[in-house]
């Protein structure tokens, strides 16, 4: 089989210049990004045959010639990558420093662990990581939501990544999945079981996530033609107490929901435990979903059903991005912020069923409601 070959378009006025040819002239000729053409210099397999050719053929219009000993010096030098964290759920953190340890040793990276608070302890921390000299910073939430922290990093001109934000800084690279077309489809799910009266556990209202995953929520409920009842969102914290506390209030309305989404499992976890102190059975009395699938969502009984947010794929897919971004910047040839979208997946466990009883039905009895 012969490929096809592909004729460069003519050279423009601006790249007949005295000076060589750059990376960025490259992308322009062949109508890609500079990432794009780093990728198929370092012969990155994932980049698709028509448009490696089209770089080829720029490459060859314009003469490139990479630097390949200032190629070898920045590639052969160690990458020092500060991650910054707080106070996540043992289970998500558990899951992210997986993907960040999968990709450190094949990329070189050596990794600074910081624990901080999203406050101004955390923009100190970051300013001296920066000071010391870091090539990089990976921000997982709450902190890829601060603002003063985005605006100290983007300044100092420091490659960075906020991994799982709802609504990533342009400002700065990001990698998560689309928490509001999640929710959408749990909530669609719920409904197609049957259910009428859905409870929801609001995540931490400082974070973007959380917003984006109650506007899914709603979304649904209104595309399903069902009300929007205030009594039965209530606010929590990501943390297992905050779910204790939300369900608790959920489950002694007078017309309690059959079914309870909260918006991650730690909270999730927490209405099942709720449920059983009251003498509910799950799913049987009580329908509970949660979000993330971390590891607590298959060490309760009964497993909880879910949305798969990819932690640990997200955060190798973060050192990913950042190596590249840090090595172009090595090279003289700066990348932009690139942001990625990666997918979630609806998994269906135990802890989901058809409504049993009627939504204002109220159990007495035996601690029951």
């Amino acid at each position: 089989m012969t490929k096809n070959k592909v004729k460069p378009a003519p050279v423009p006025a601006a790249q007949s210049r005295s000076q060589a040819p750059t990376m960025a002239d490259v992308a322009e000729l062949a109508g890609v990004s500079p990432m794009t053409v780093s990728r198929v210099m370092n012969g990155d397999t994932a980049v698709r045959e028509k448009t490696r050719l089209r770089v080829d053929a720029a490459v060859a219009a314009l003469n490139y010639v990479p630097n390949q000993a200032a190629r070898r010096l920045a590639g052969s030098r160690p990458i020092r990558v500060g991650f910054l964290y707080s106070n996540p759920s043992a289970g998500y953190l558990s899951e992210f420093l997986v993907g960040l340890l999968n990709q450190a040793s094949p990329n070189n990276v050596q990794l600074v662990v910081e624990k901080c608070e999203a406050d101004e302890h955390g923009v100190d921390q970051a300013r001296r990581l920066i000071a010391n000299g870091v090539d990089g910073i990976i921000l997982p939430p709450p902190l890829c939501d601060v603002r003063n922290l985005i605006d100290l990093i983007a300044a100092s001109g420091t490659p960075a990544m906020a991994v799982a934000c709802g609504q990533p800084d342009p400002r700065v690279s990001g990698v998560s999945i689309d928490d509001y077309q999640a929710a959408y489809a749990m909530t669609c799910h719920l409904i197609a079981l049957g259910h009428q009266r859905i409870g929801f556990v609001i995540g931490h209202p400082n974070q973007s996530a959380s917003a984006r995953r109650l506007a899914g929520f709603k979304a649904a409920l209104t595309d399903k033609h069902m009300p929007l009842a205030p009594e039965l969102m209530v606010q929590g914290l990501f943390t297992y107490r905050s779910g204790l506390d939300a369900a608790e209030v959920l489950l002694n309305l007078e017309h309690r929901p059959t079914a309870i989404f909260a918006s991650n499992d730690d909270m999730a976890a927490a209405v099942v435990a709720i449920a059983h102190r009251l003498g509910l059975d799950v799913p049987g009395d009580l329908t509970v979903a949660g979000f993330d699938d971390t590891a607590l969502a298959t060490t309760i009984w009964p497993e909880l059903t879910t949305v798969r947010q990819p932690i640990t794929d997200m955060a190798e897919a973060a050192v990913q991005f950042l190596v590249r971004q840090i090595r172009a910047q090595r090279n003289g040839e700066p990348e932009p912020p690139q942001h990625a979208l990666m997918e979630h997946t609806l998994v269906r466990r135990q802890s989901d069923a058809a409504p049993r009883l009627r939504p204002s039905t109220k159990i007495a009895g035996k601690g029951r409601i």
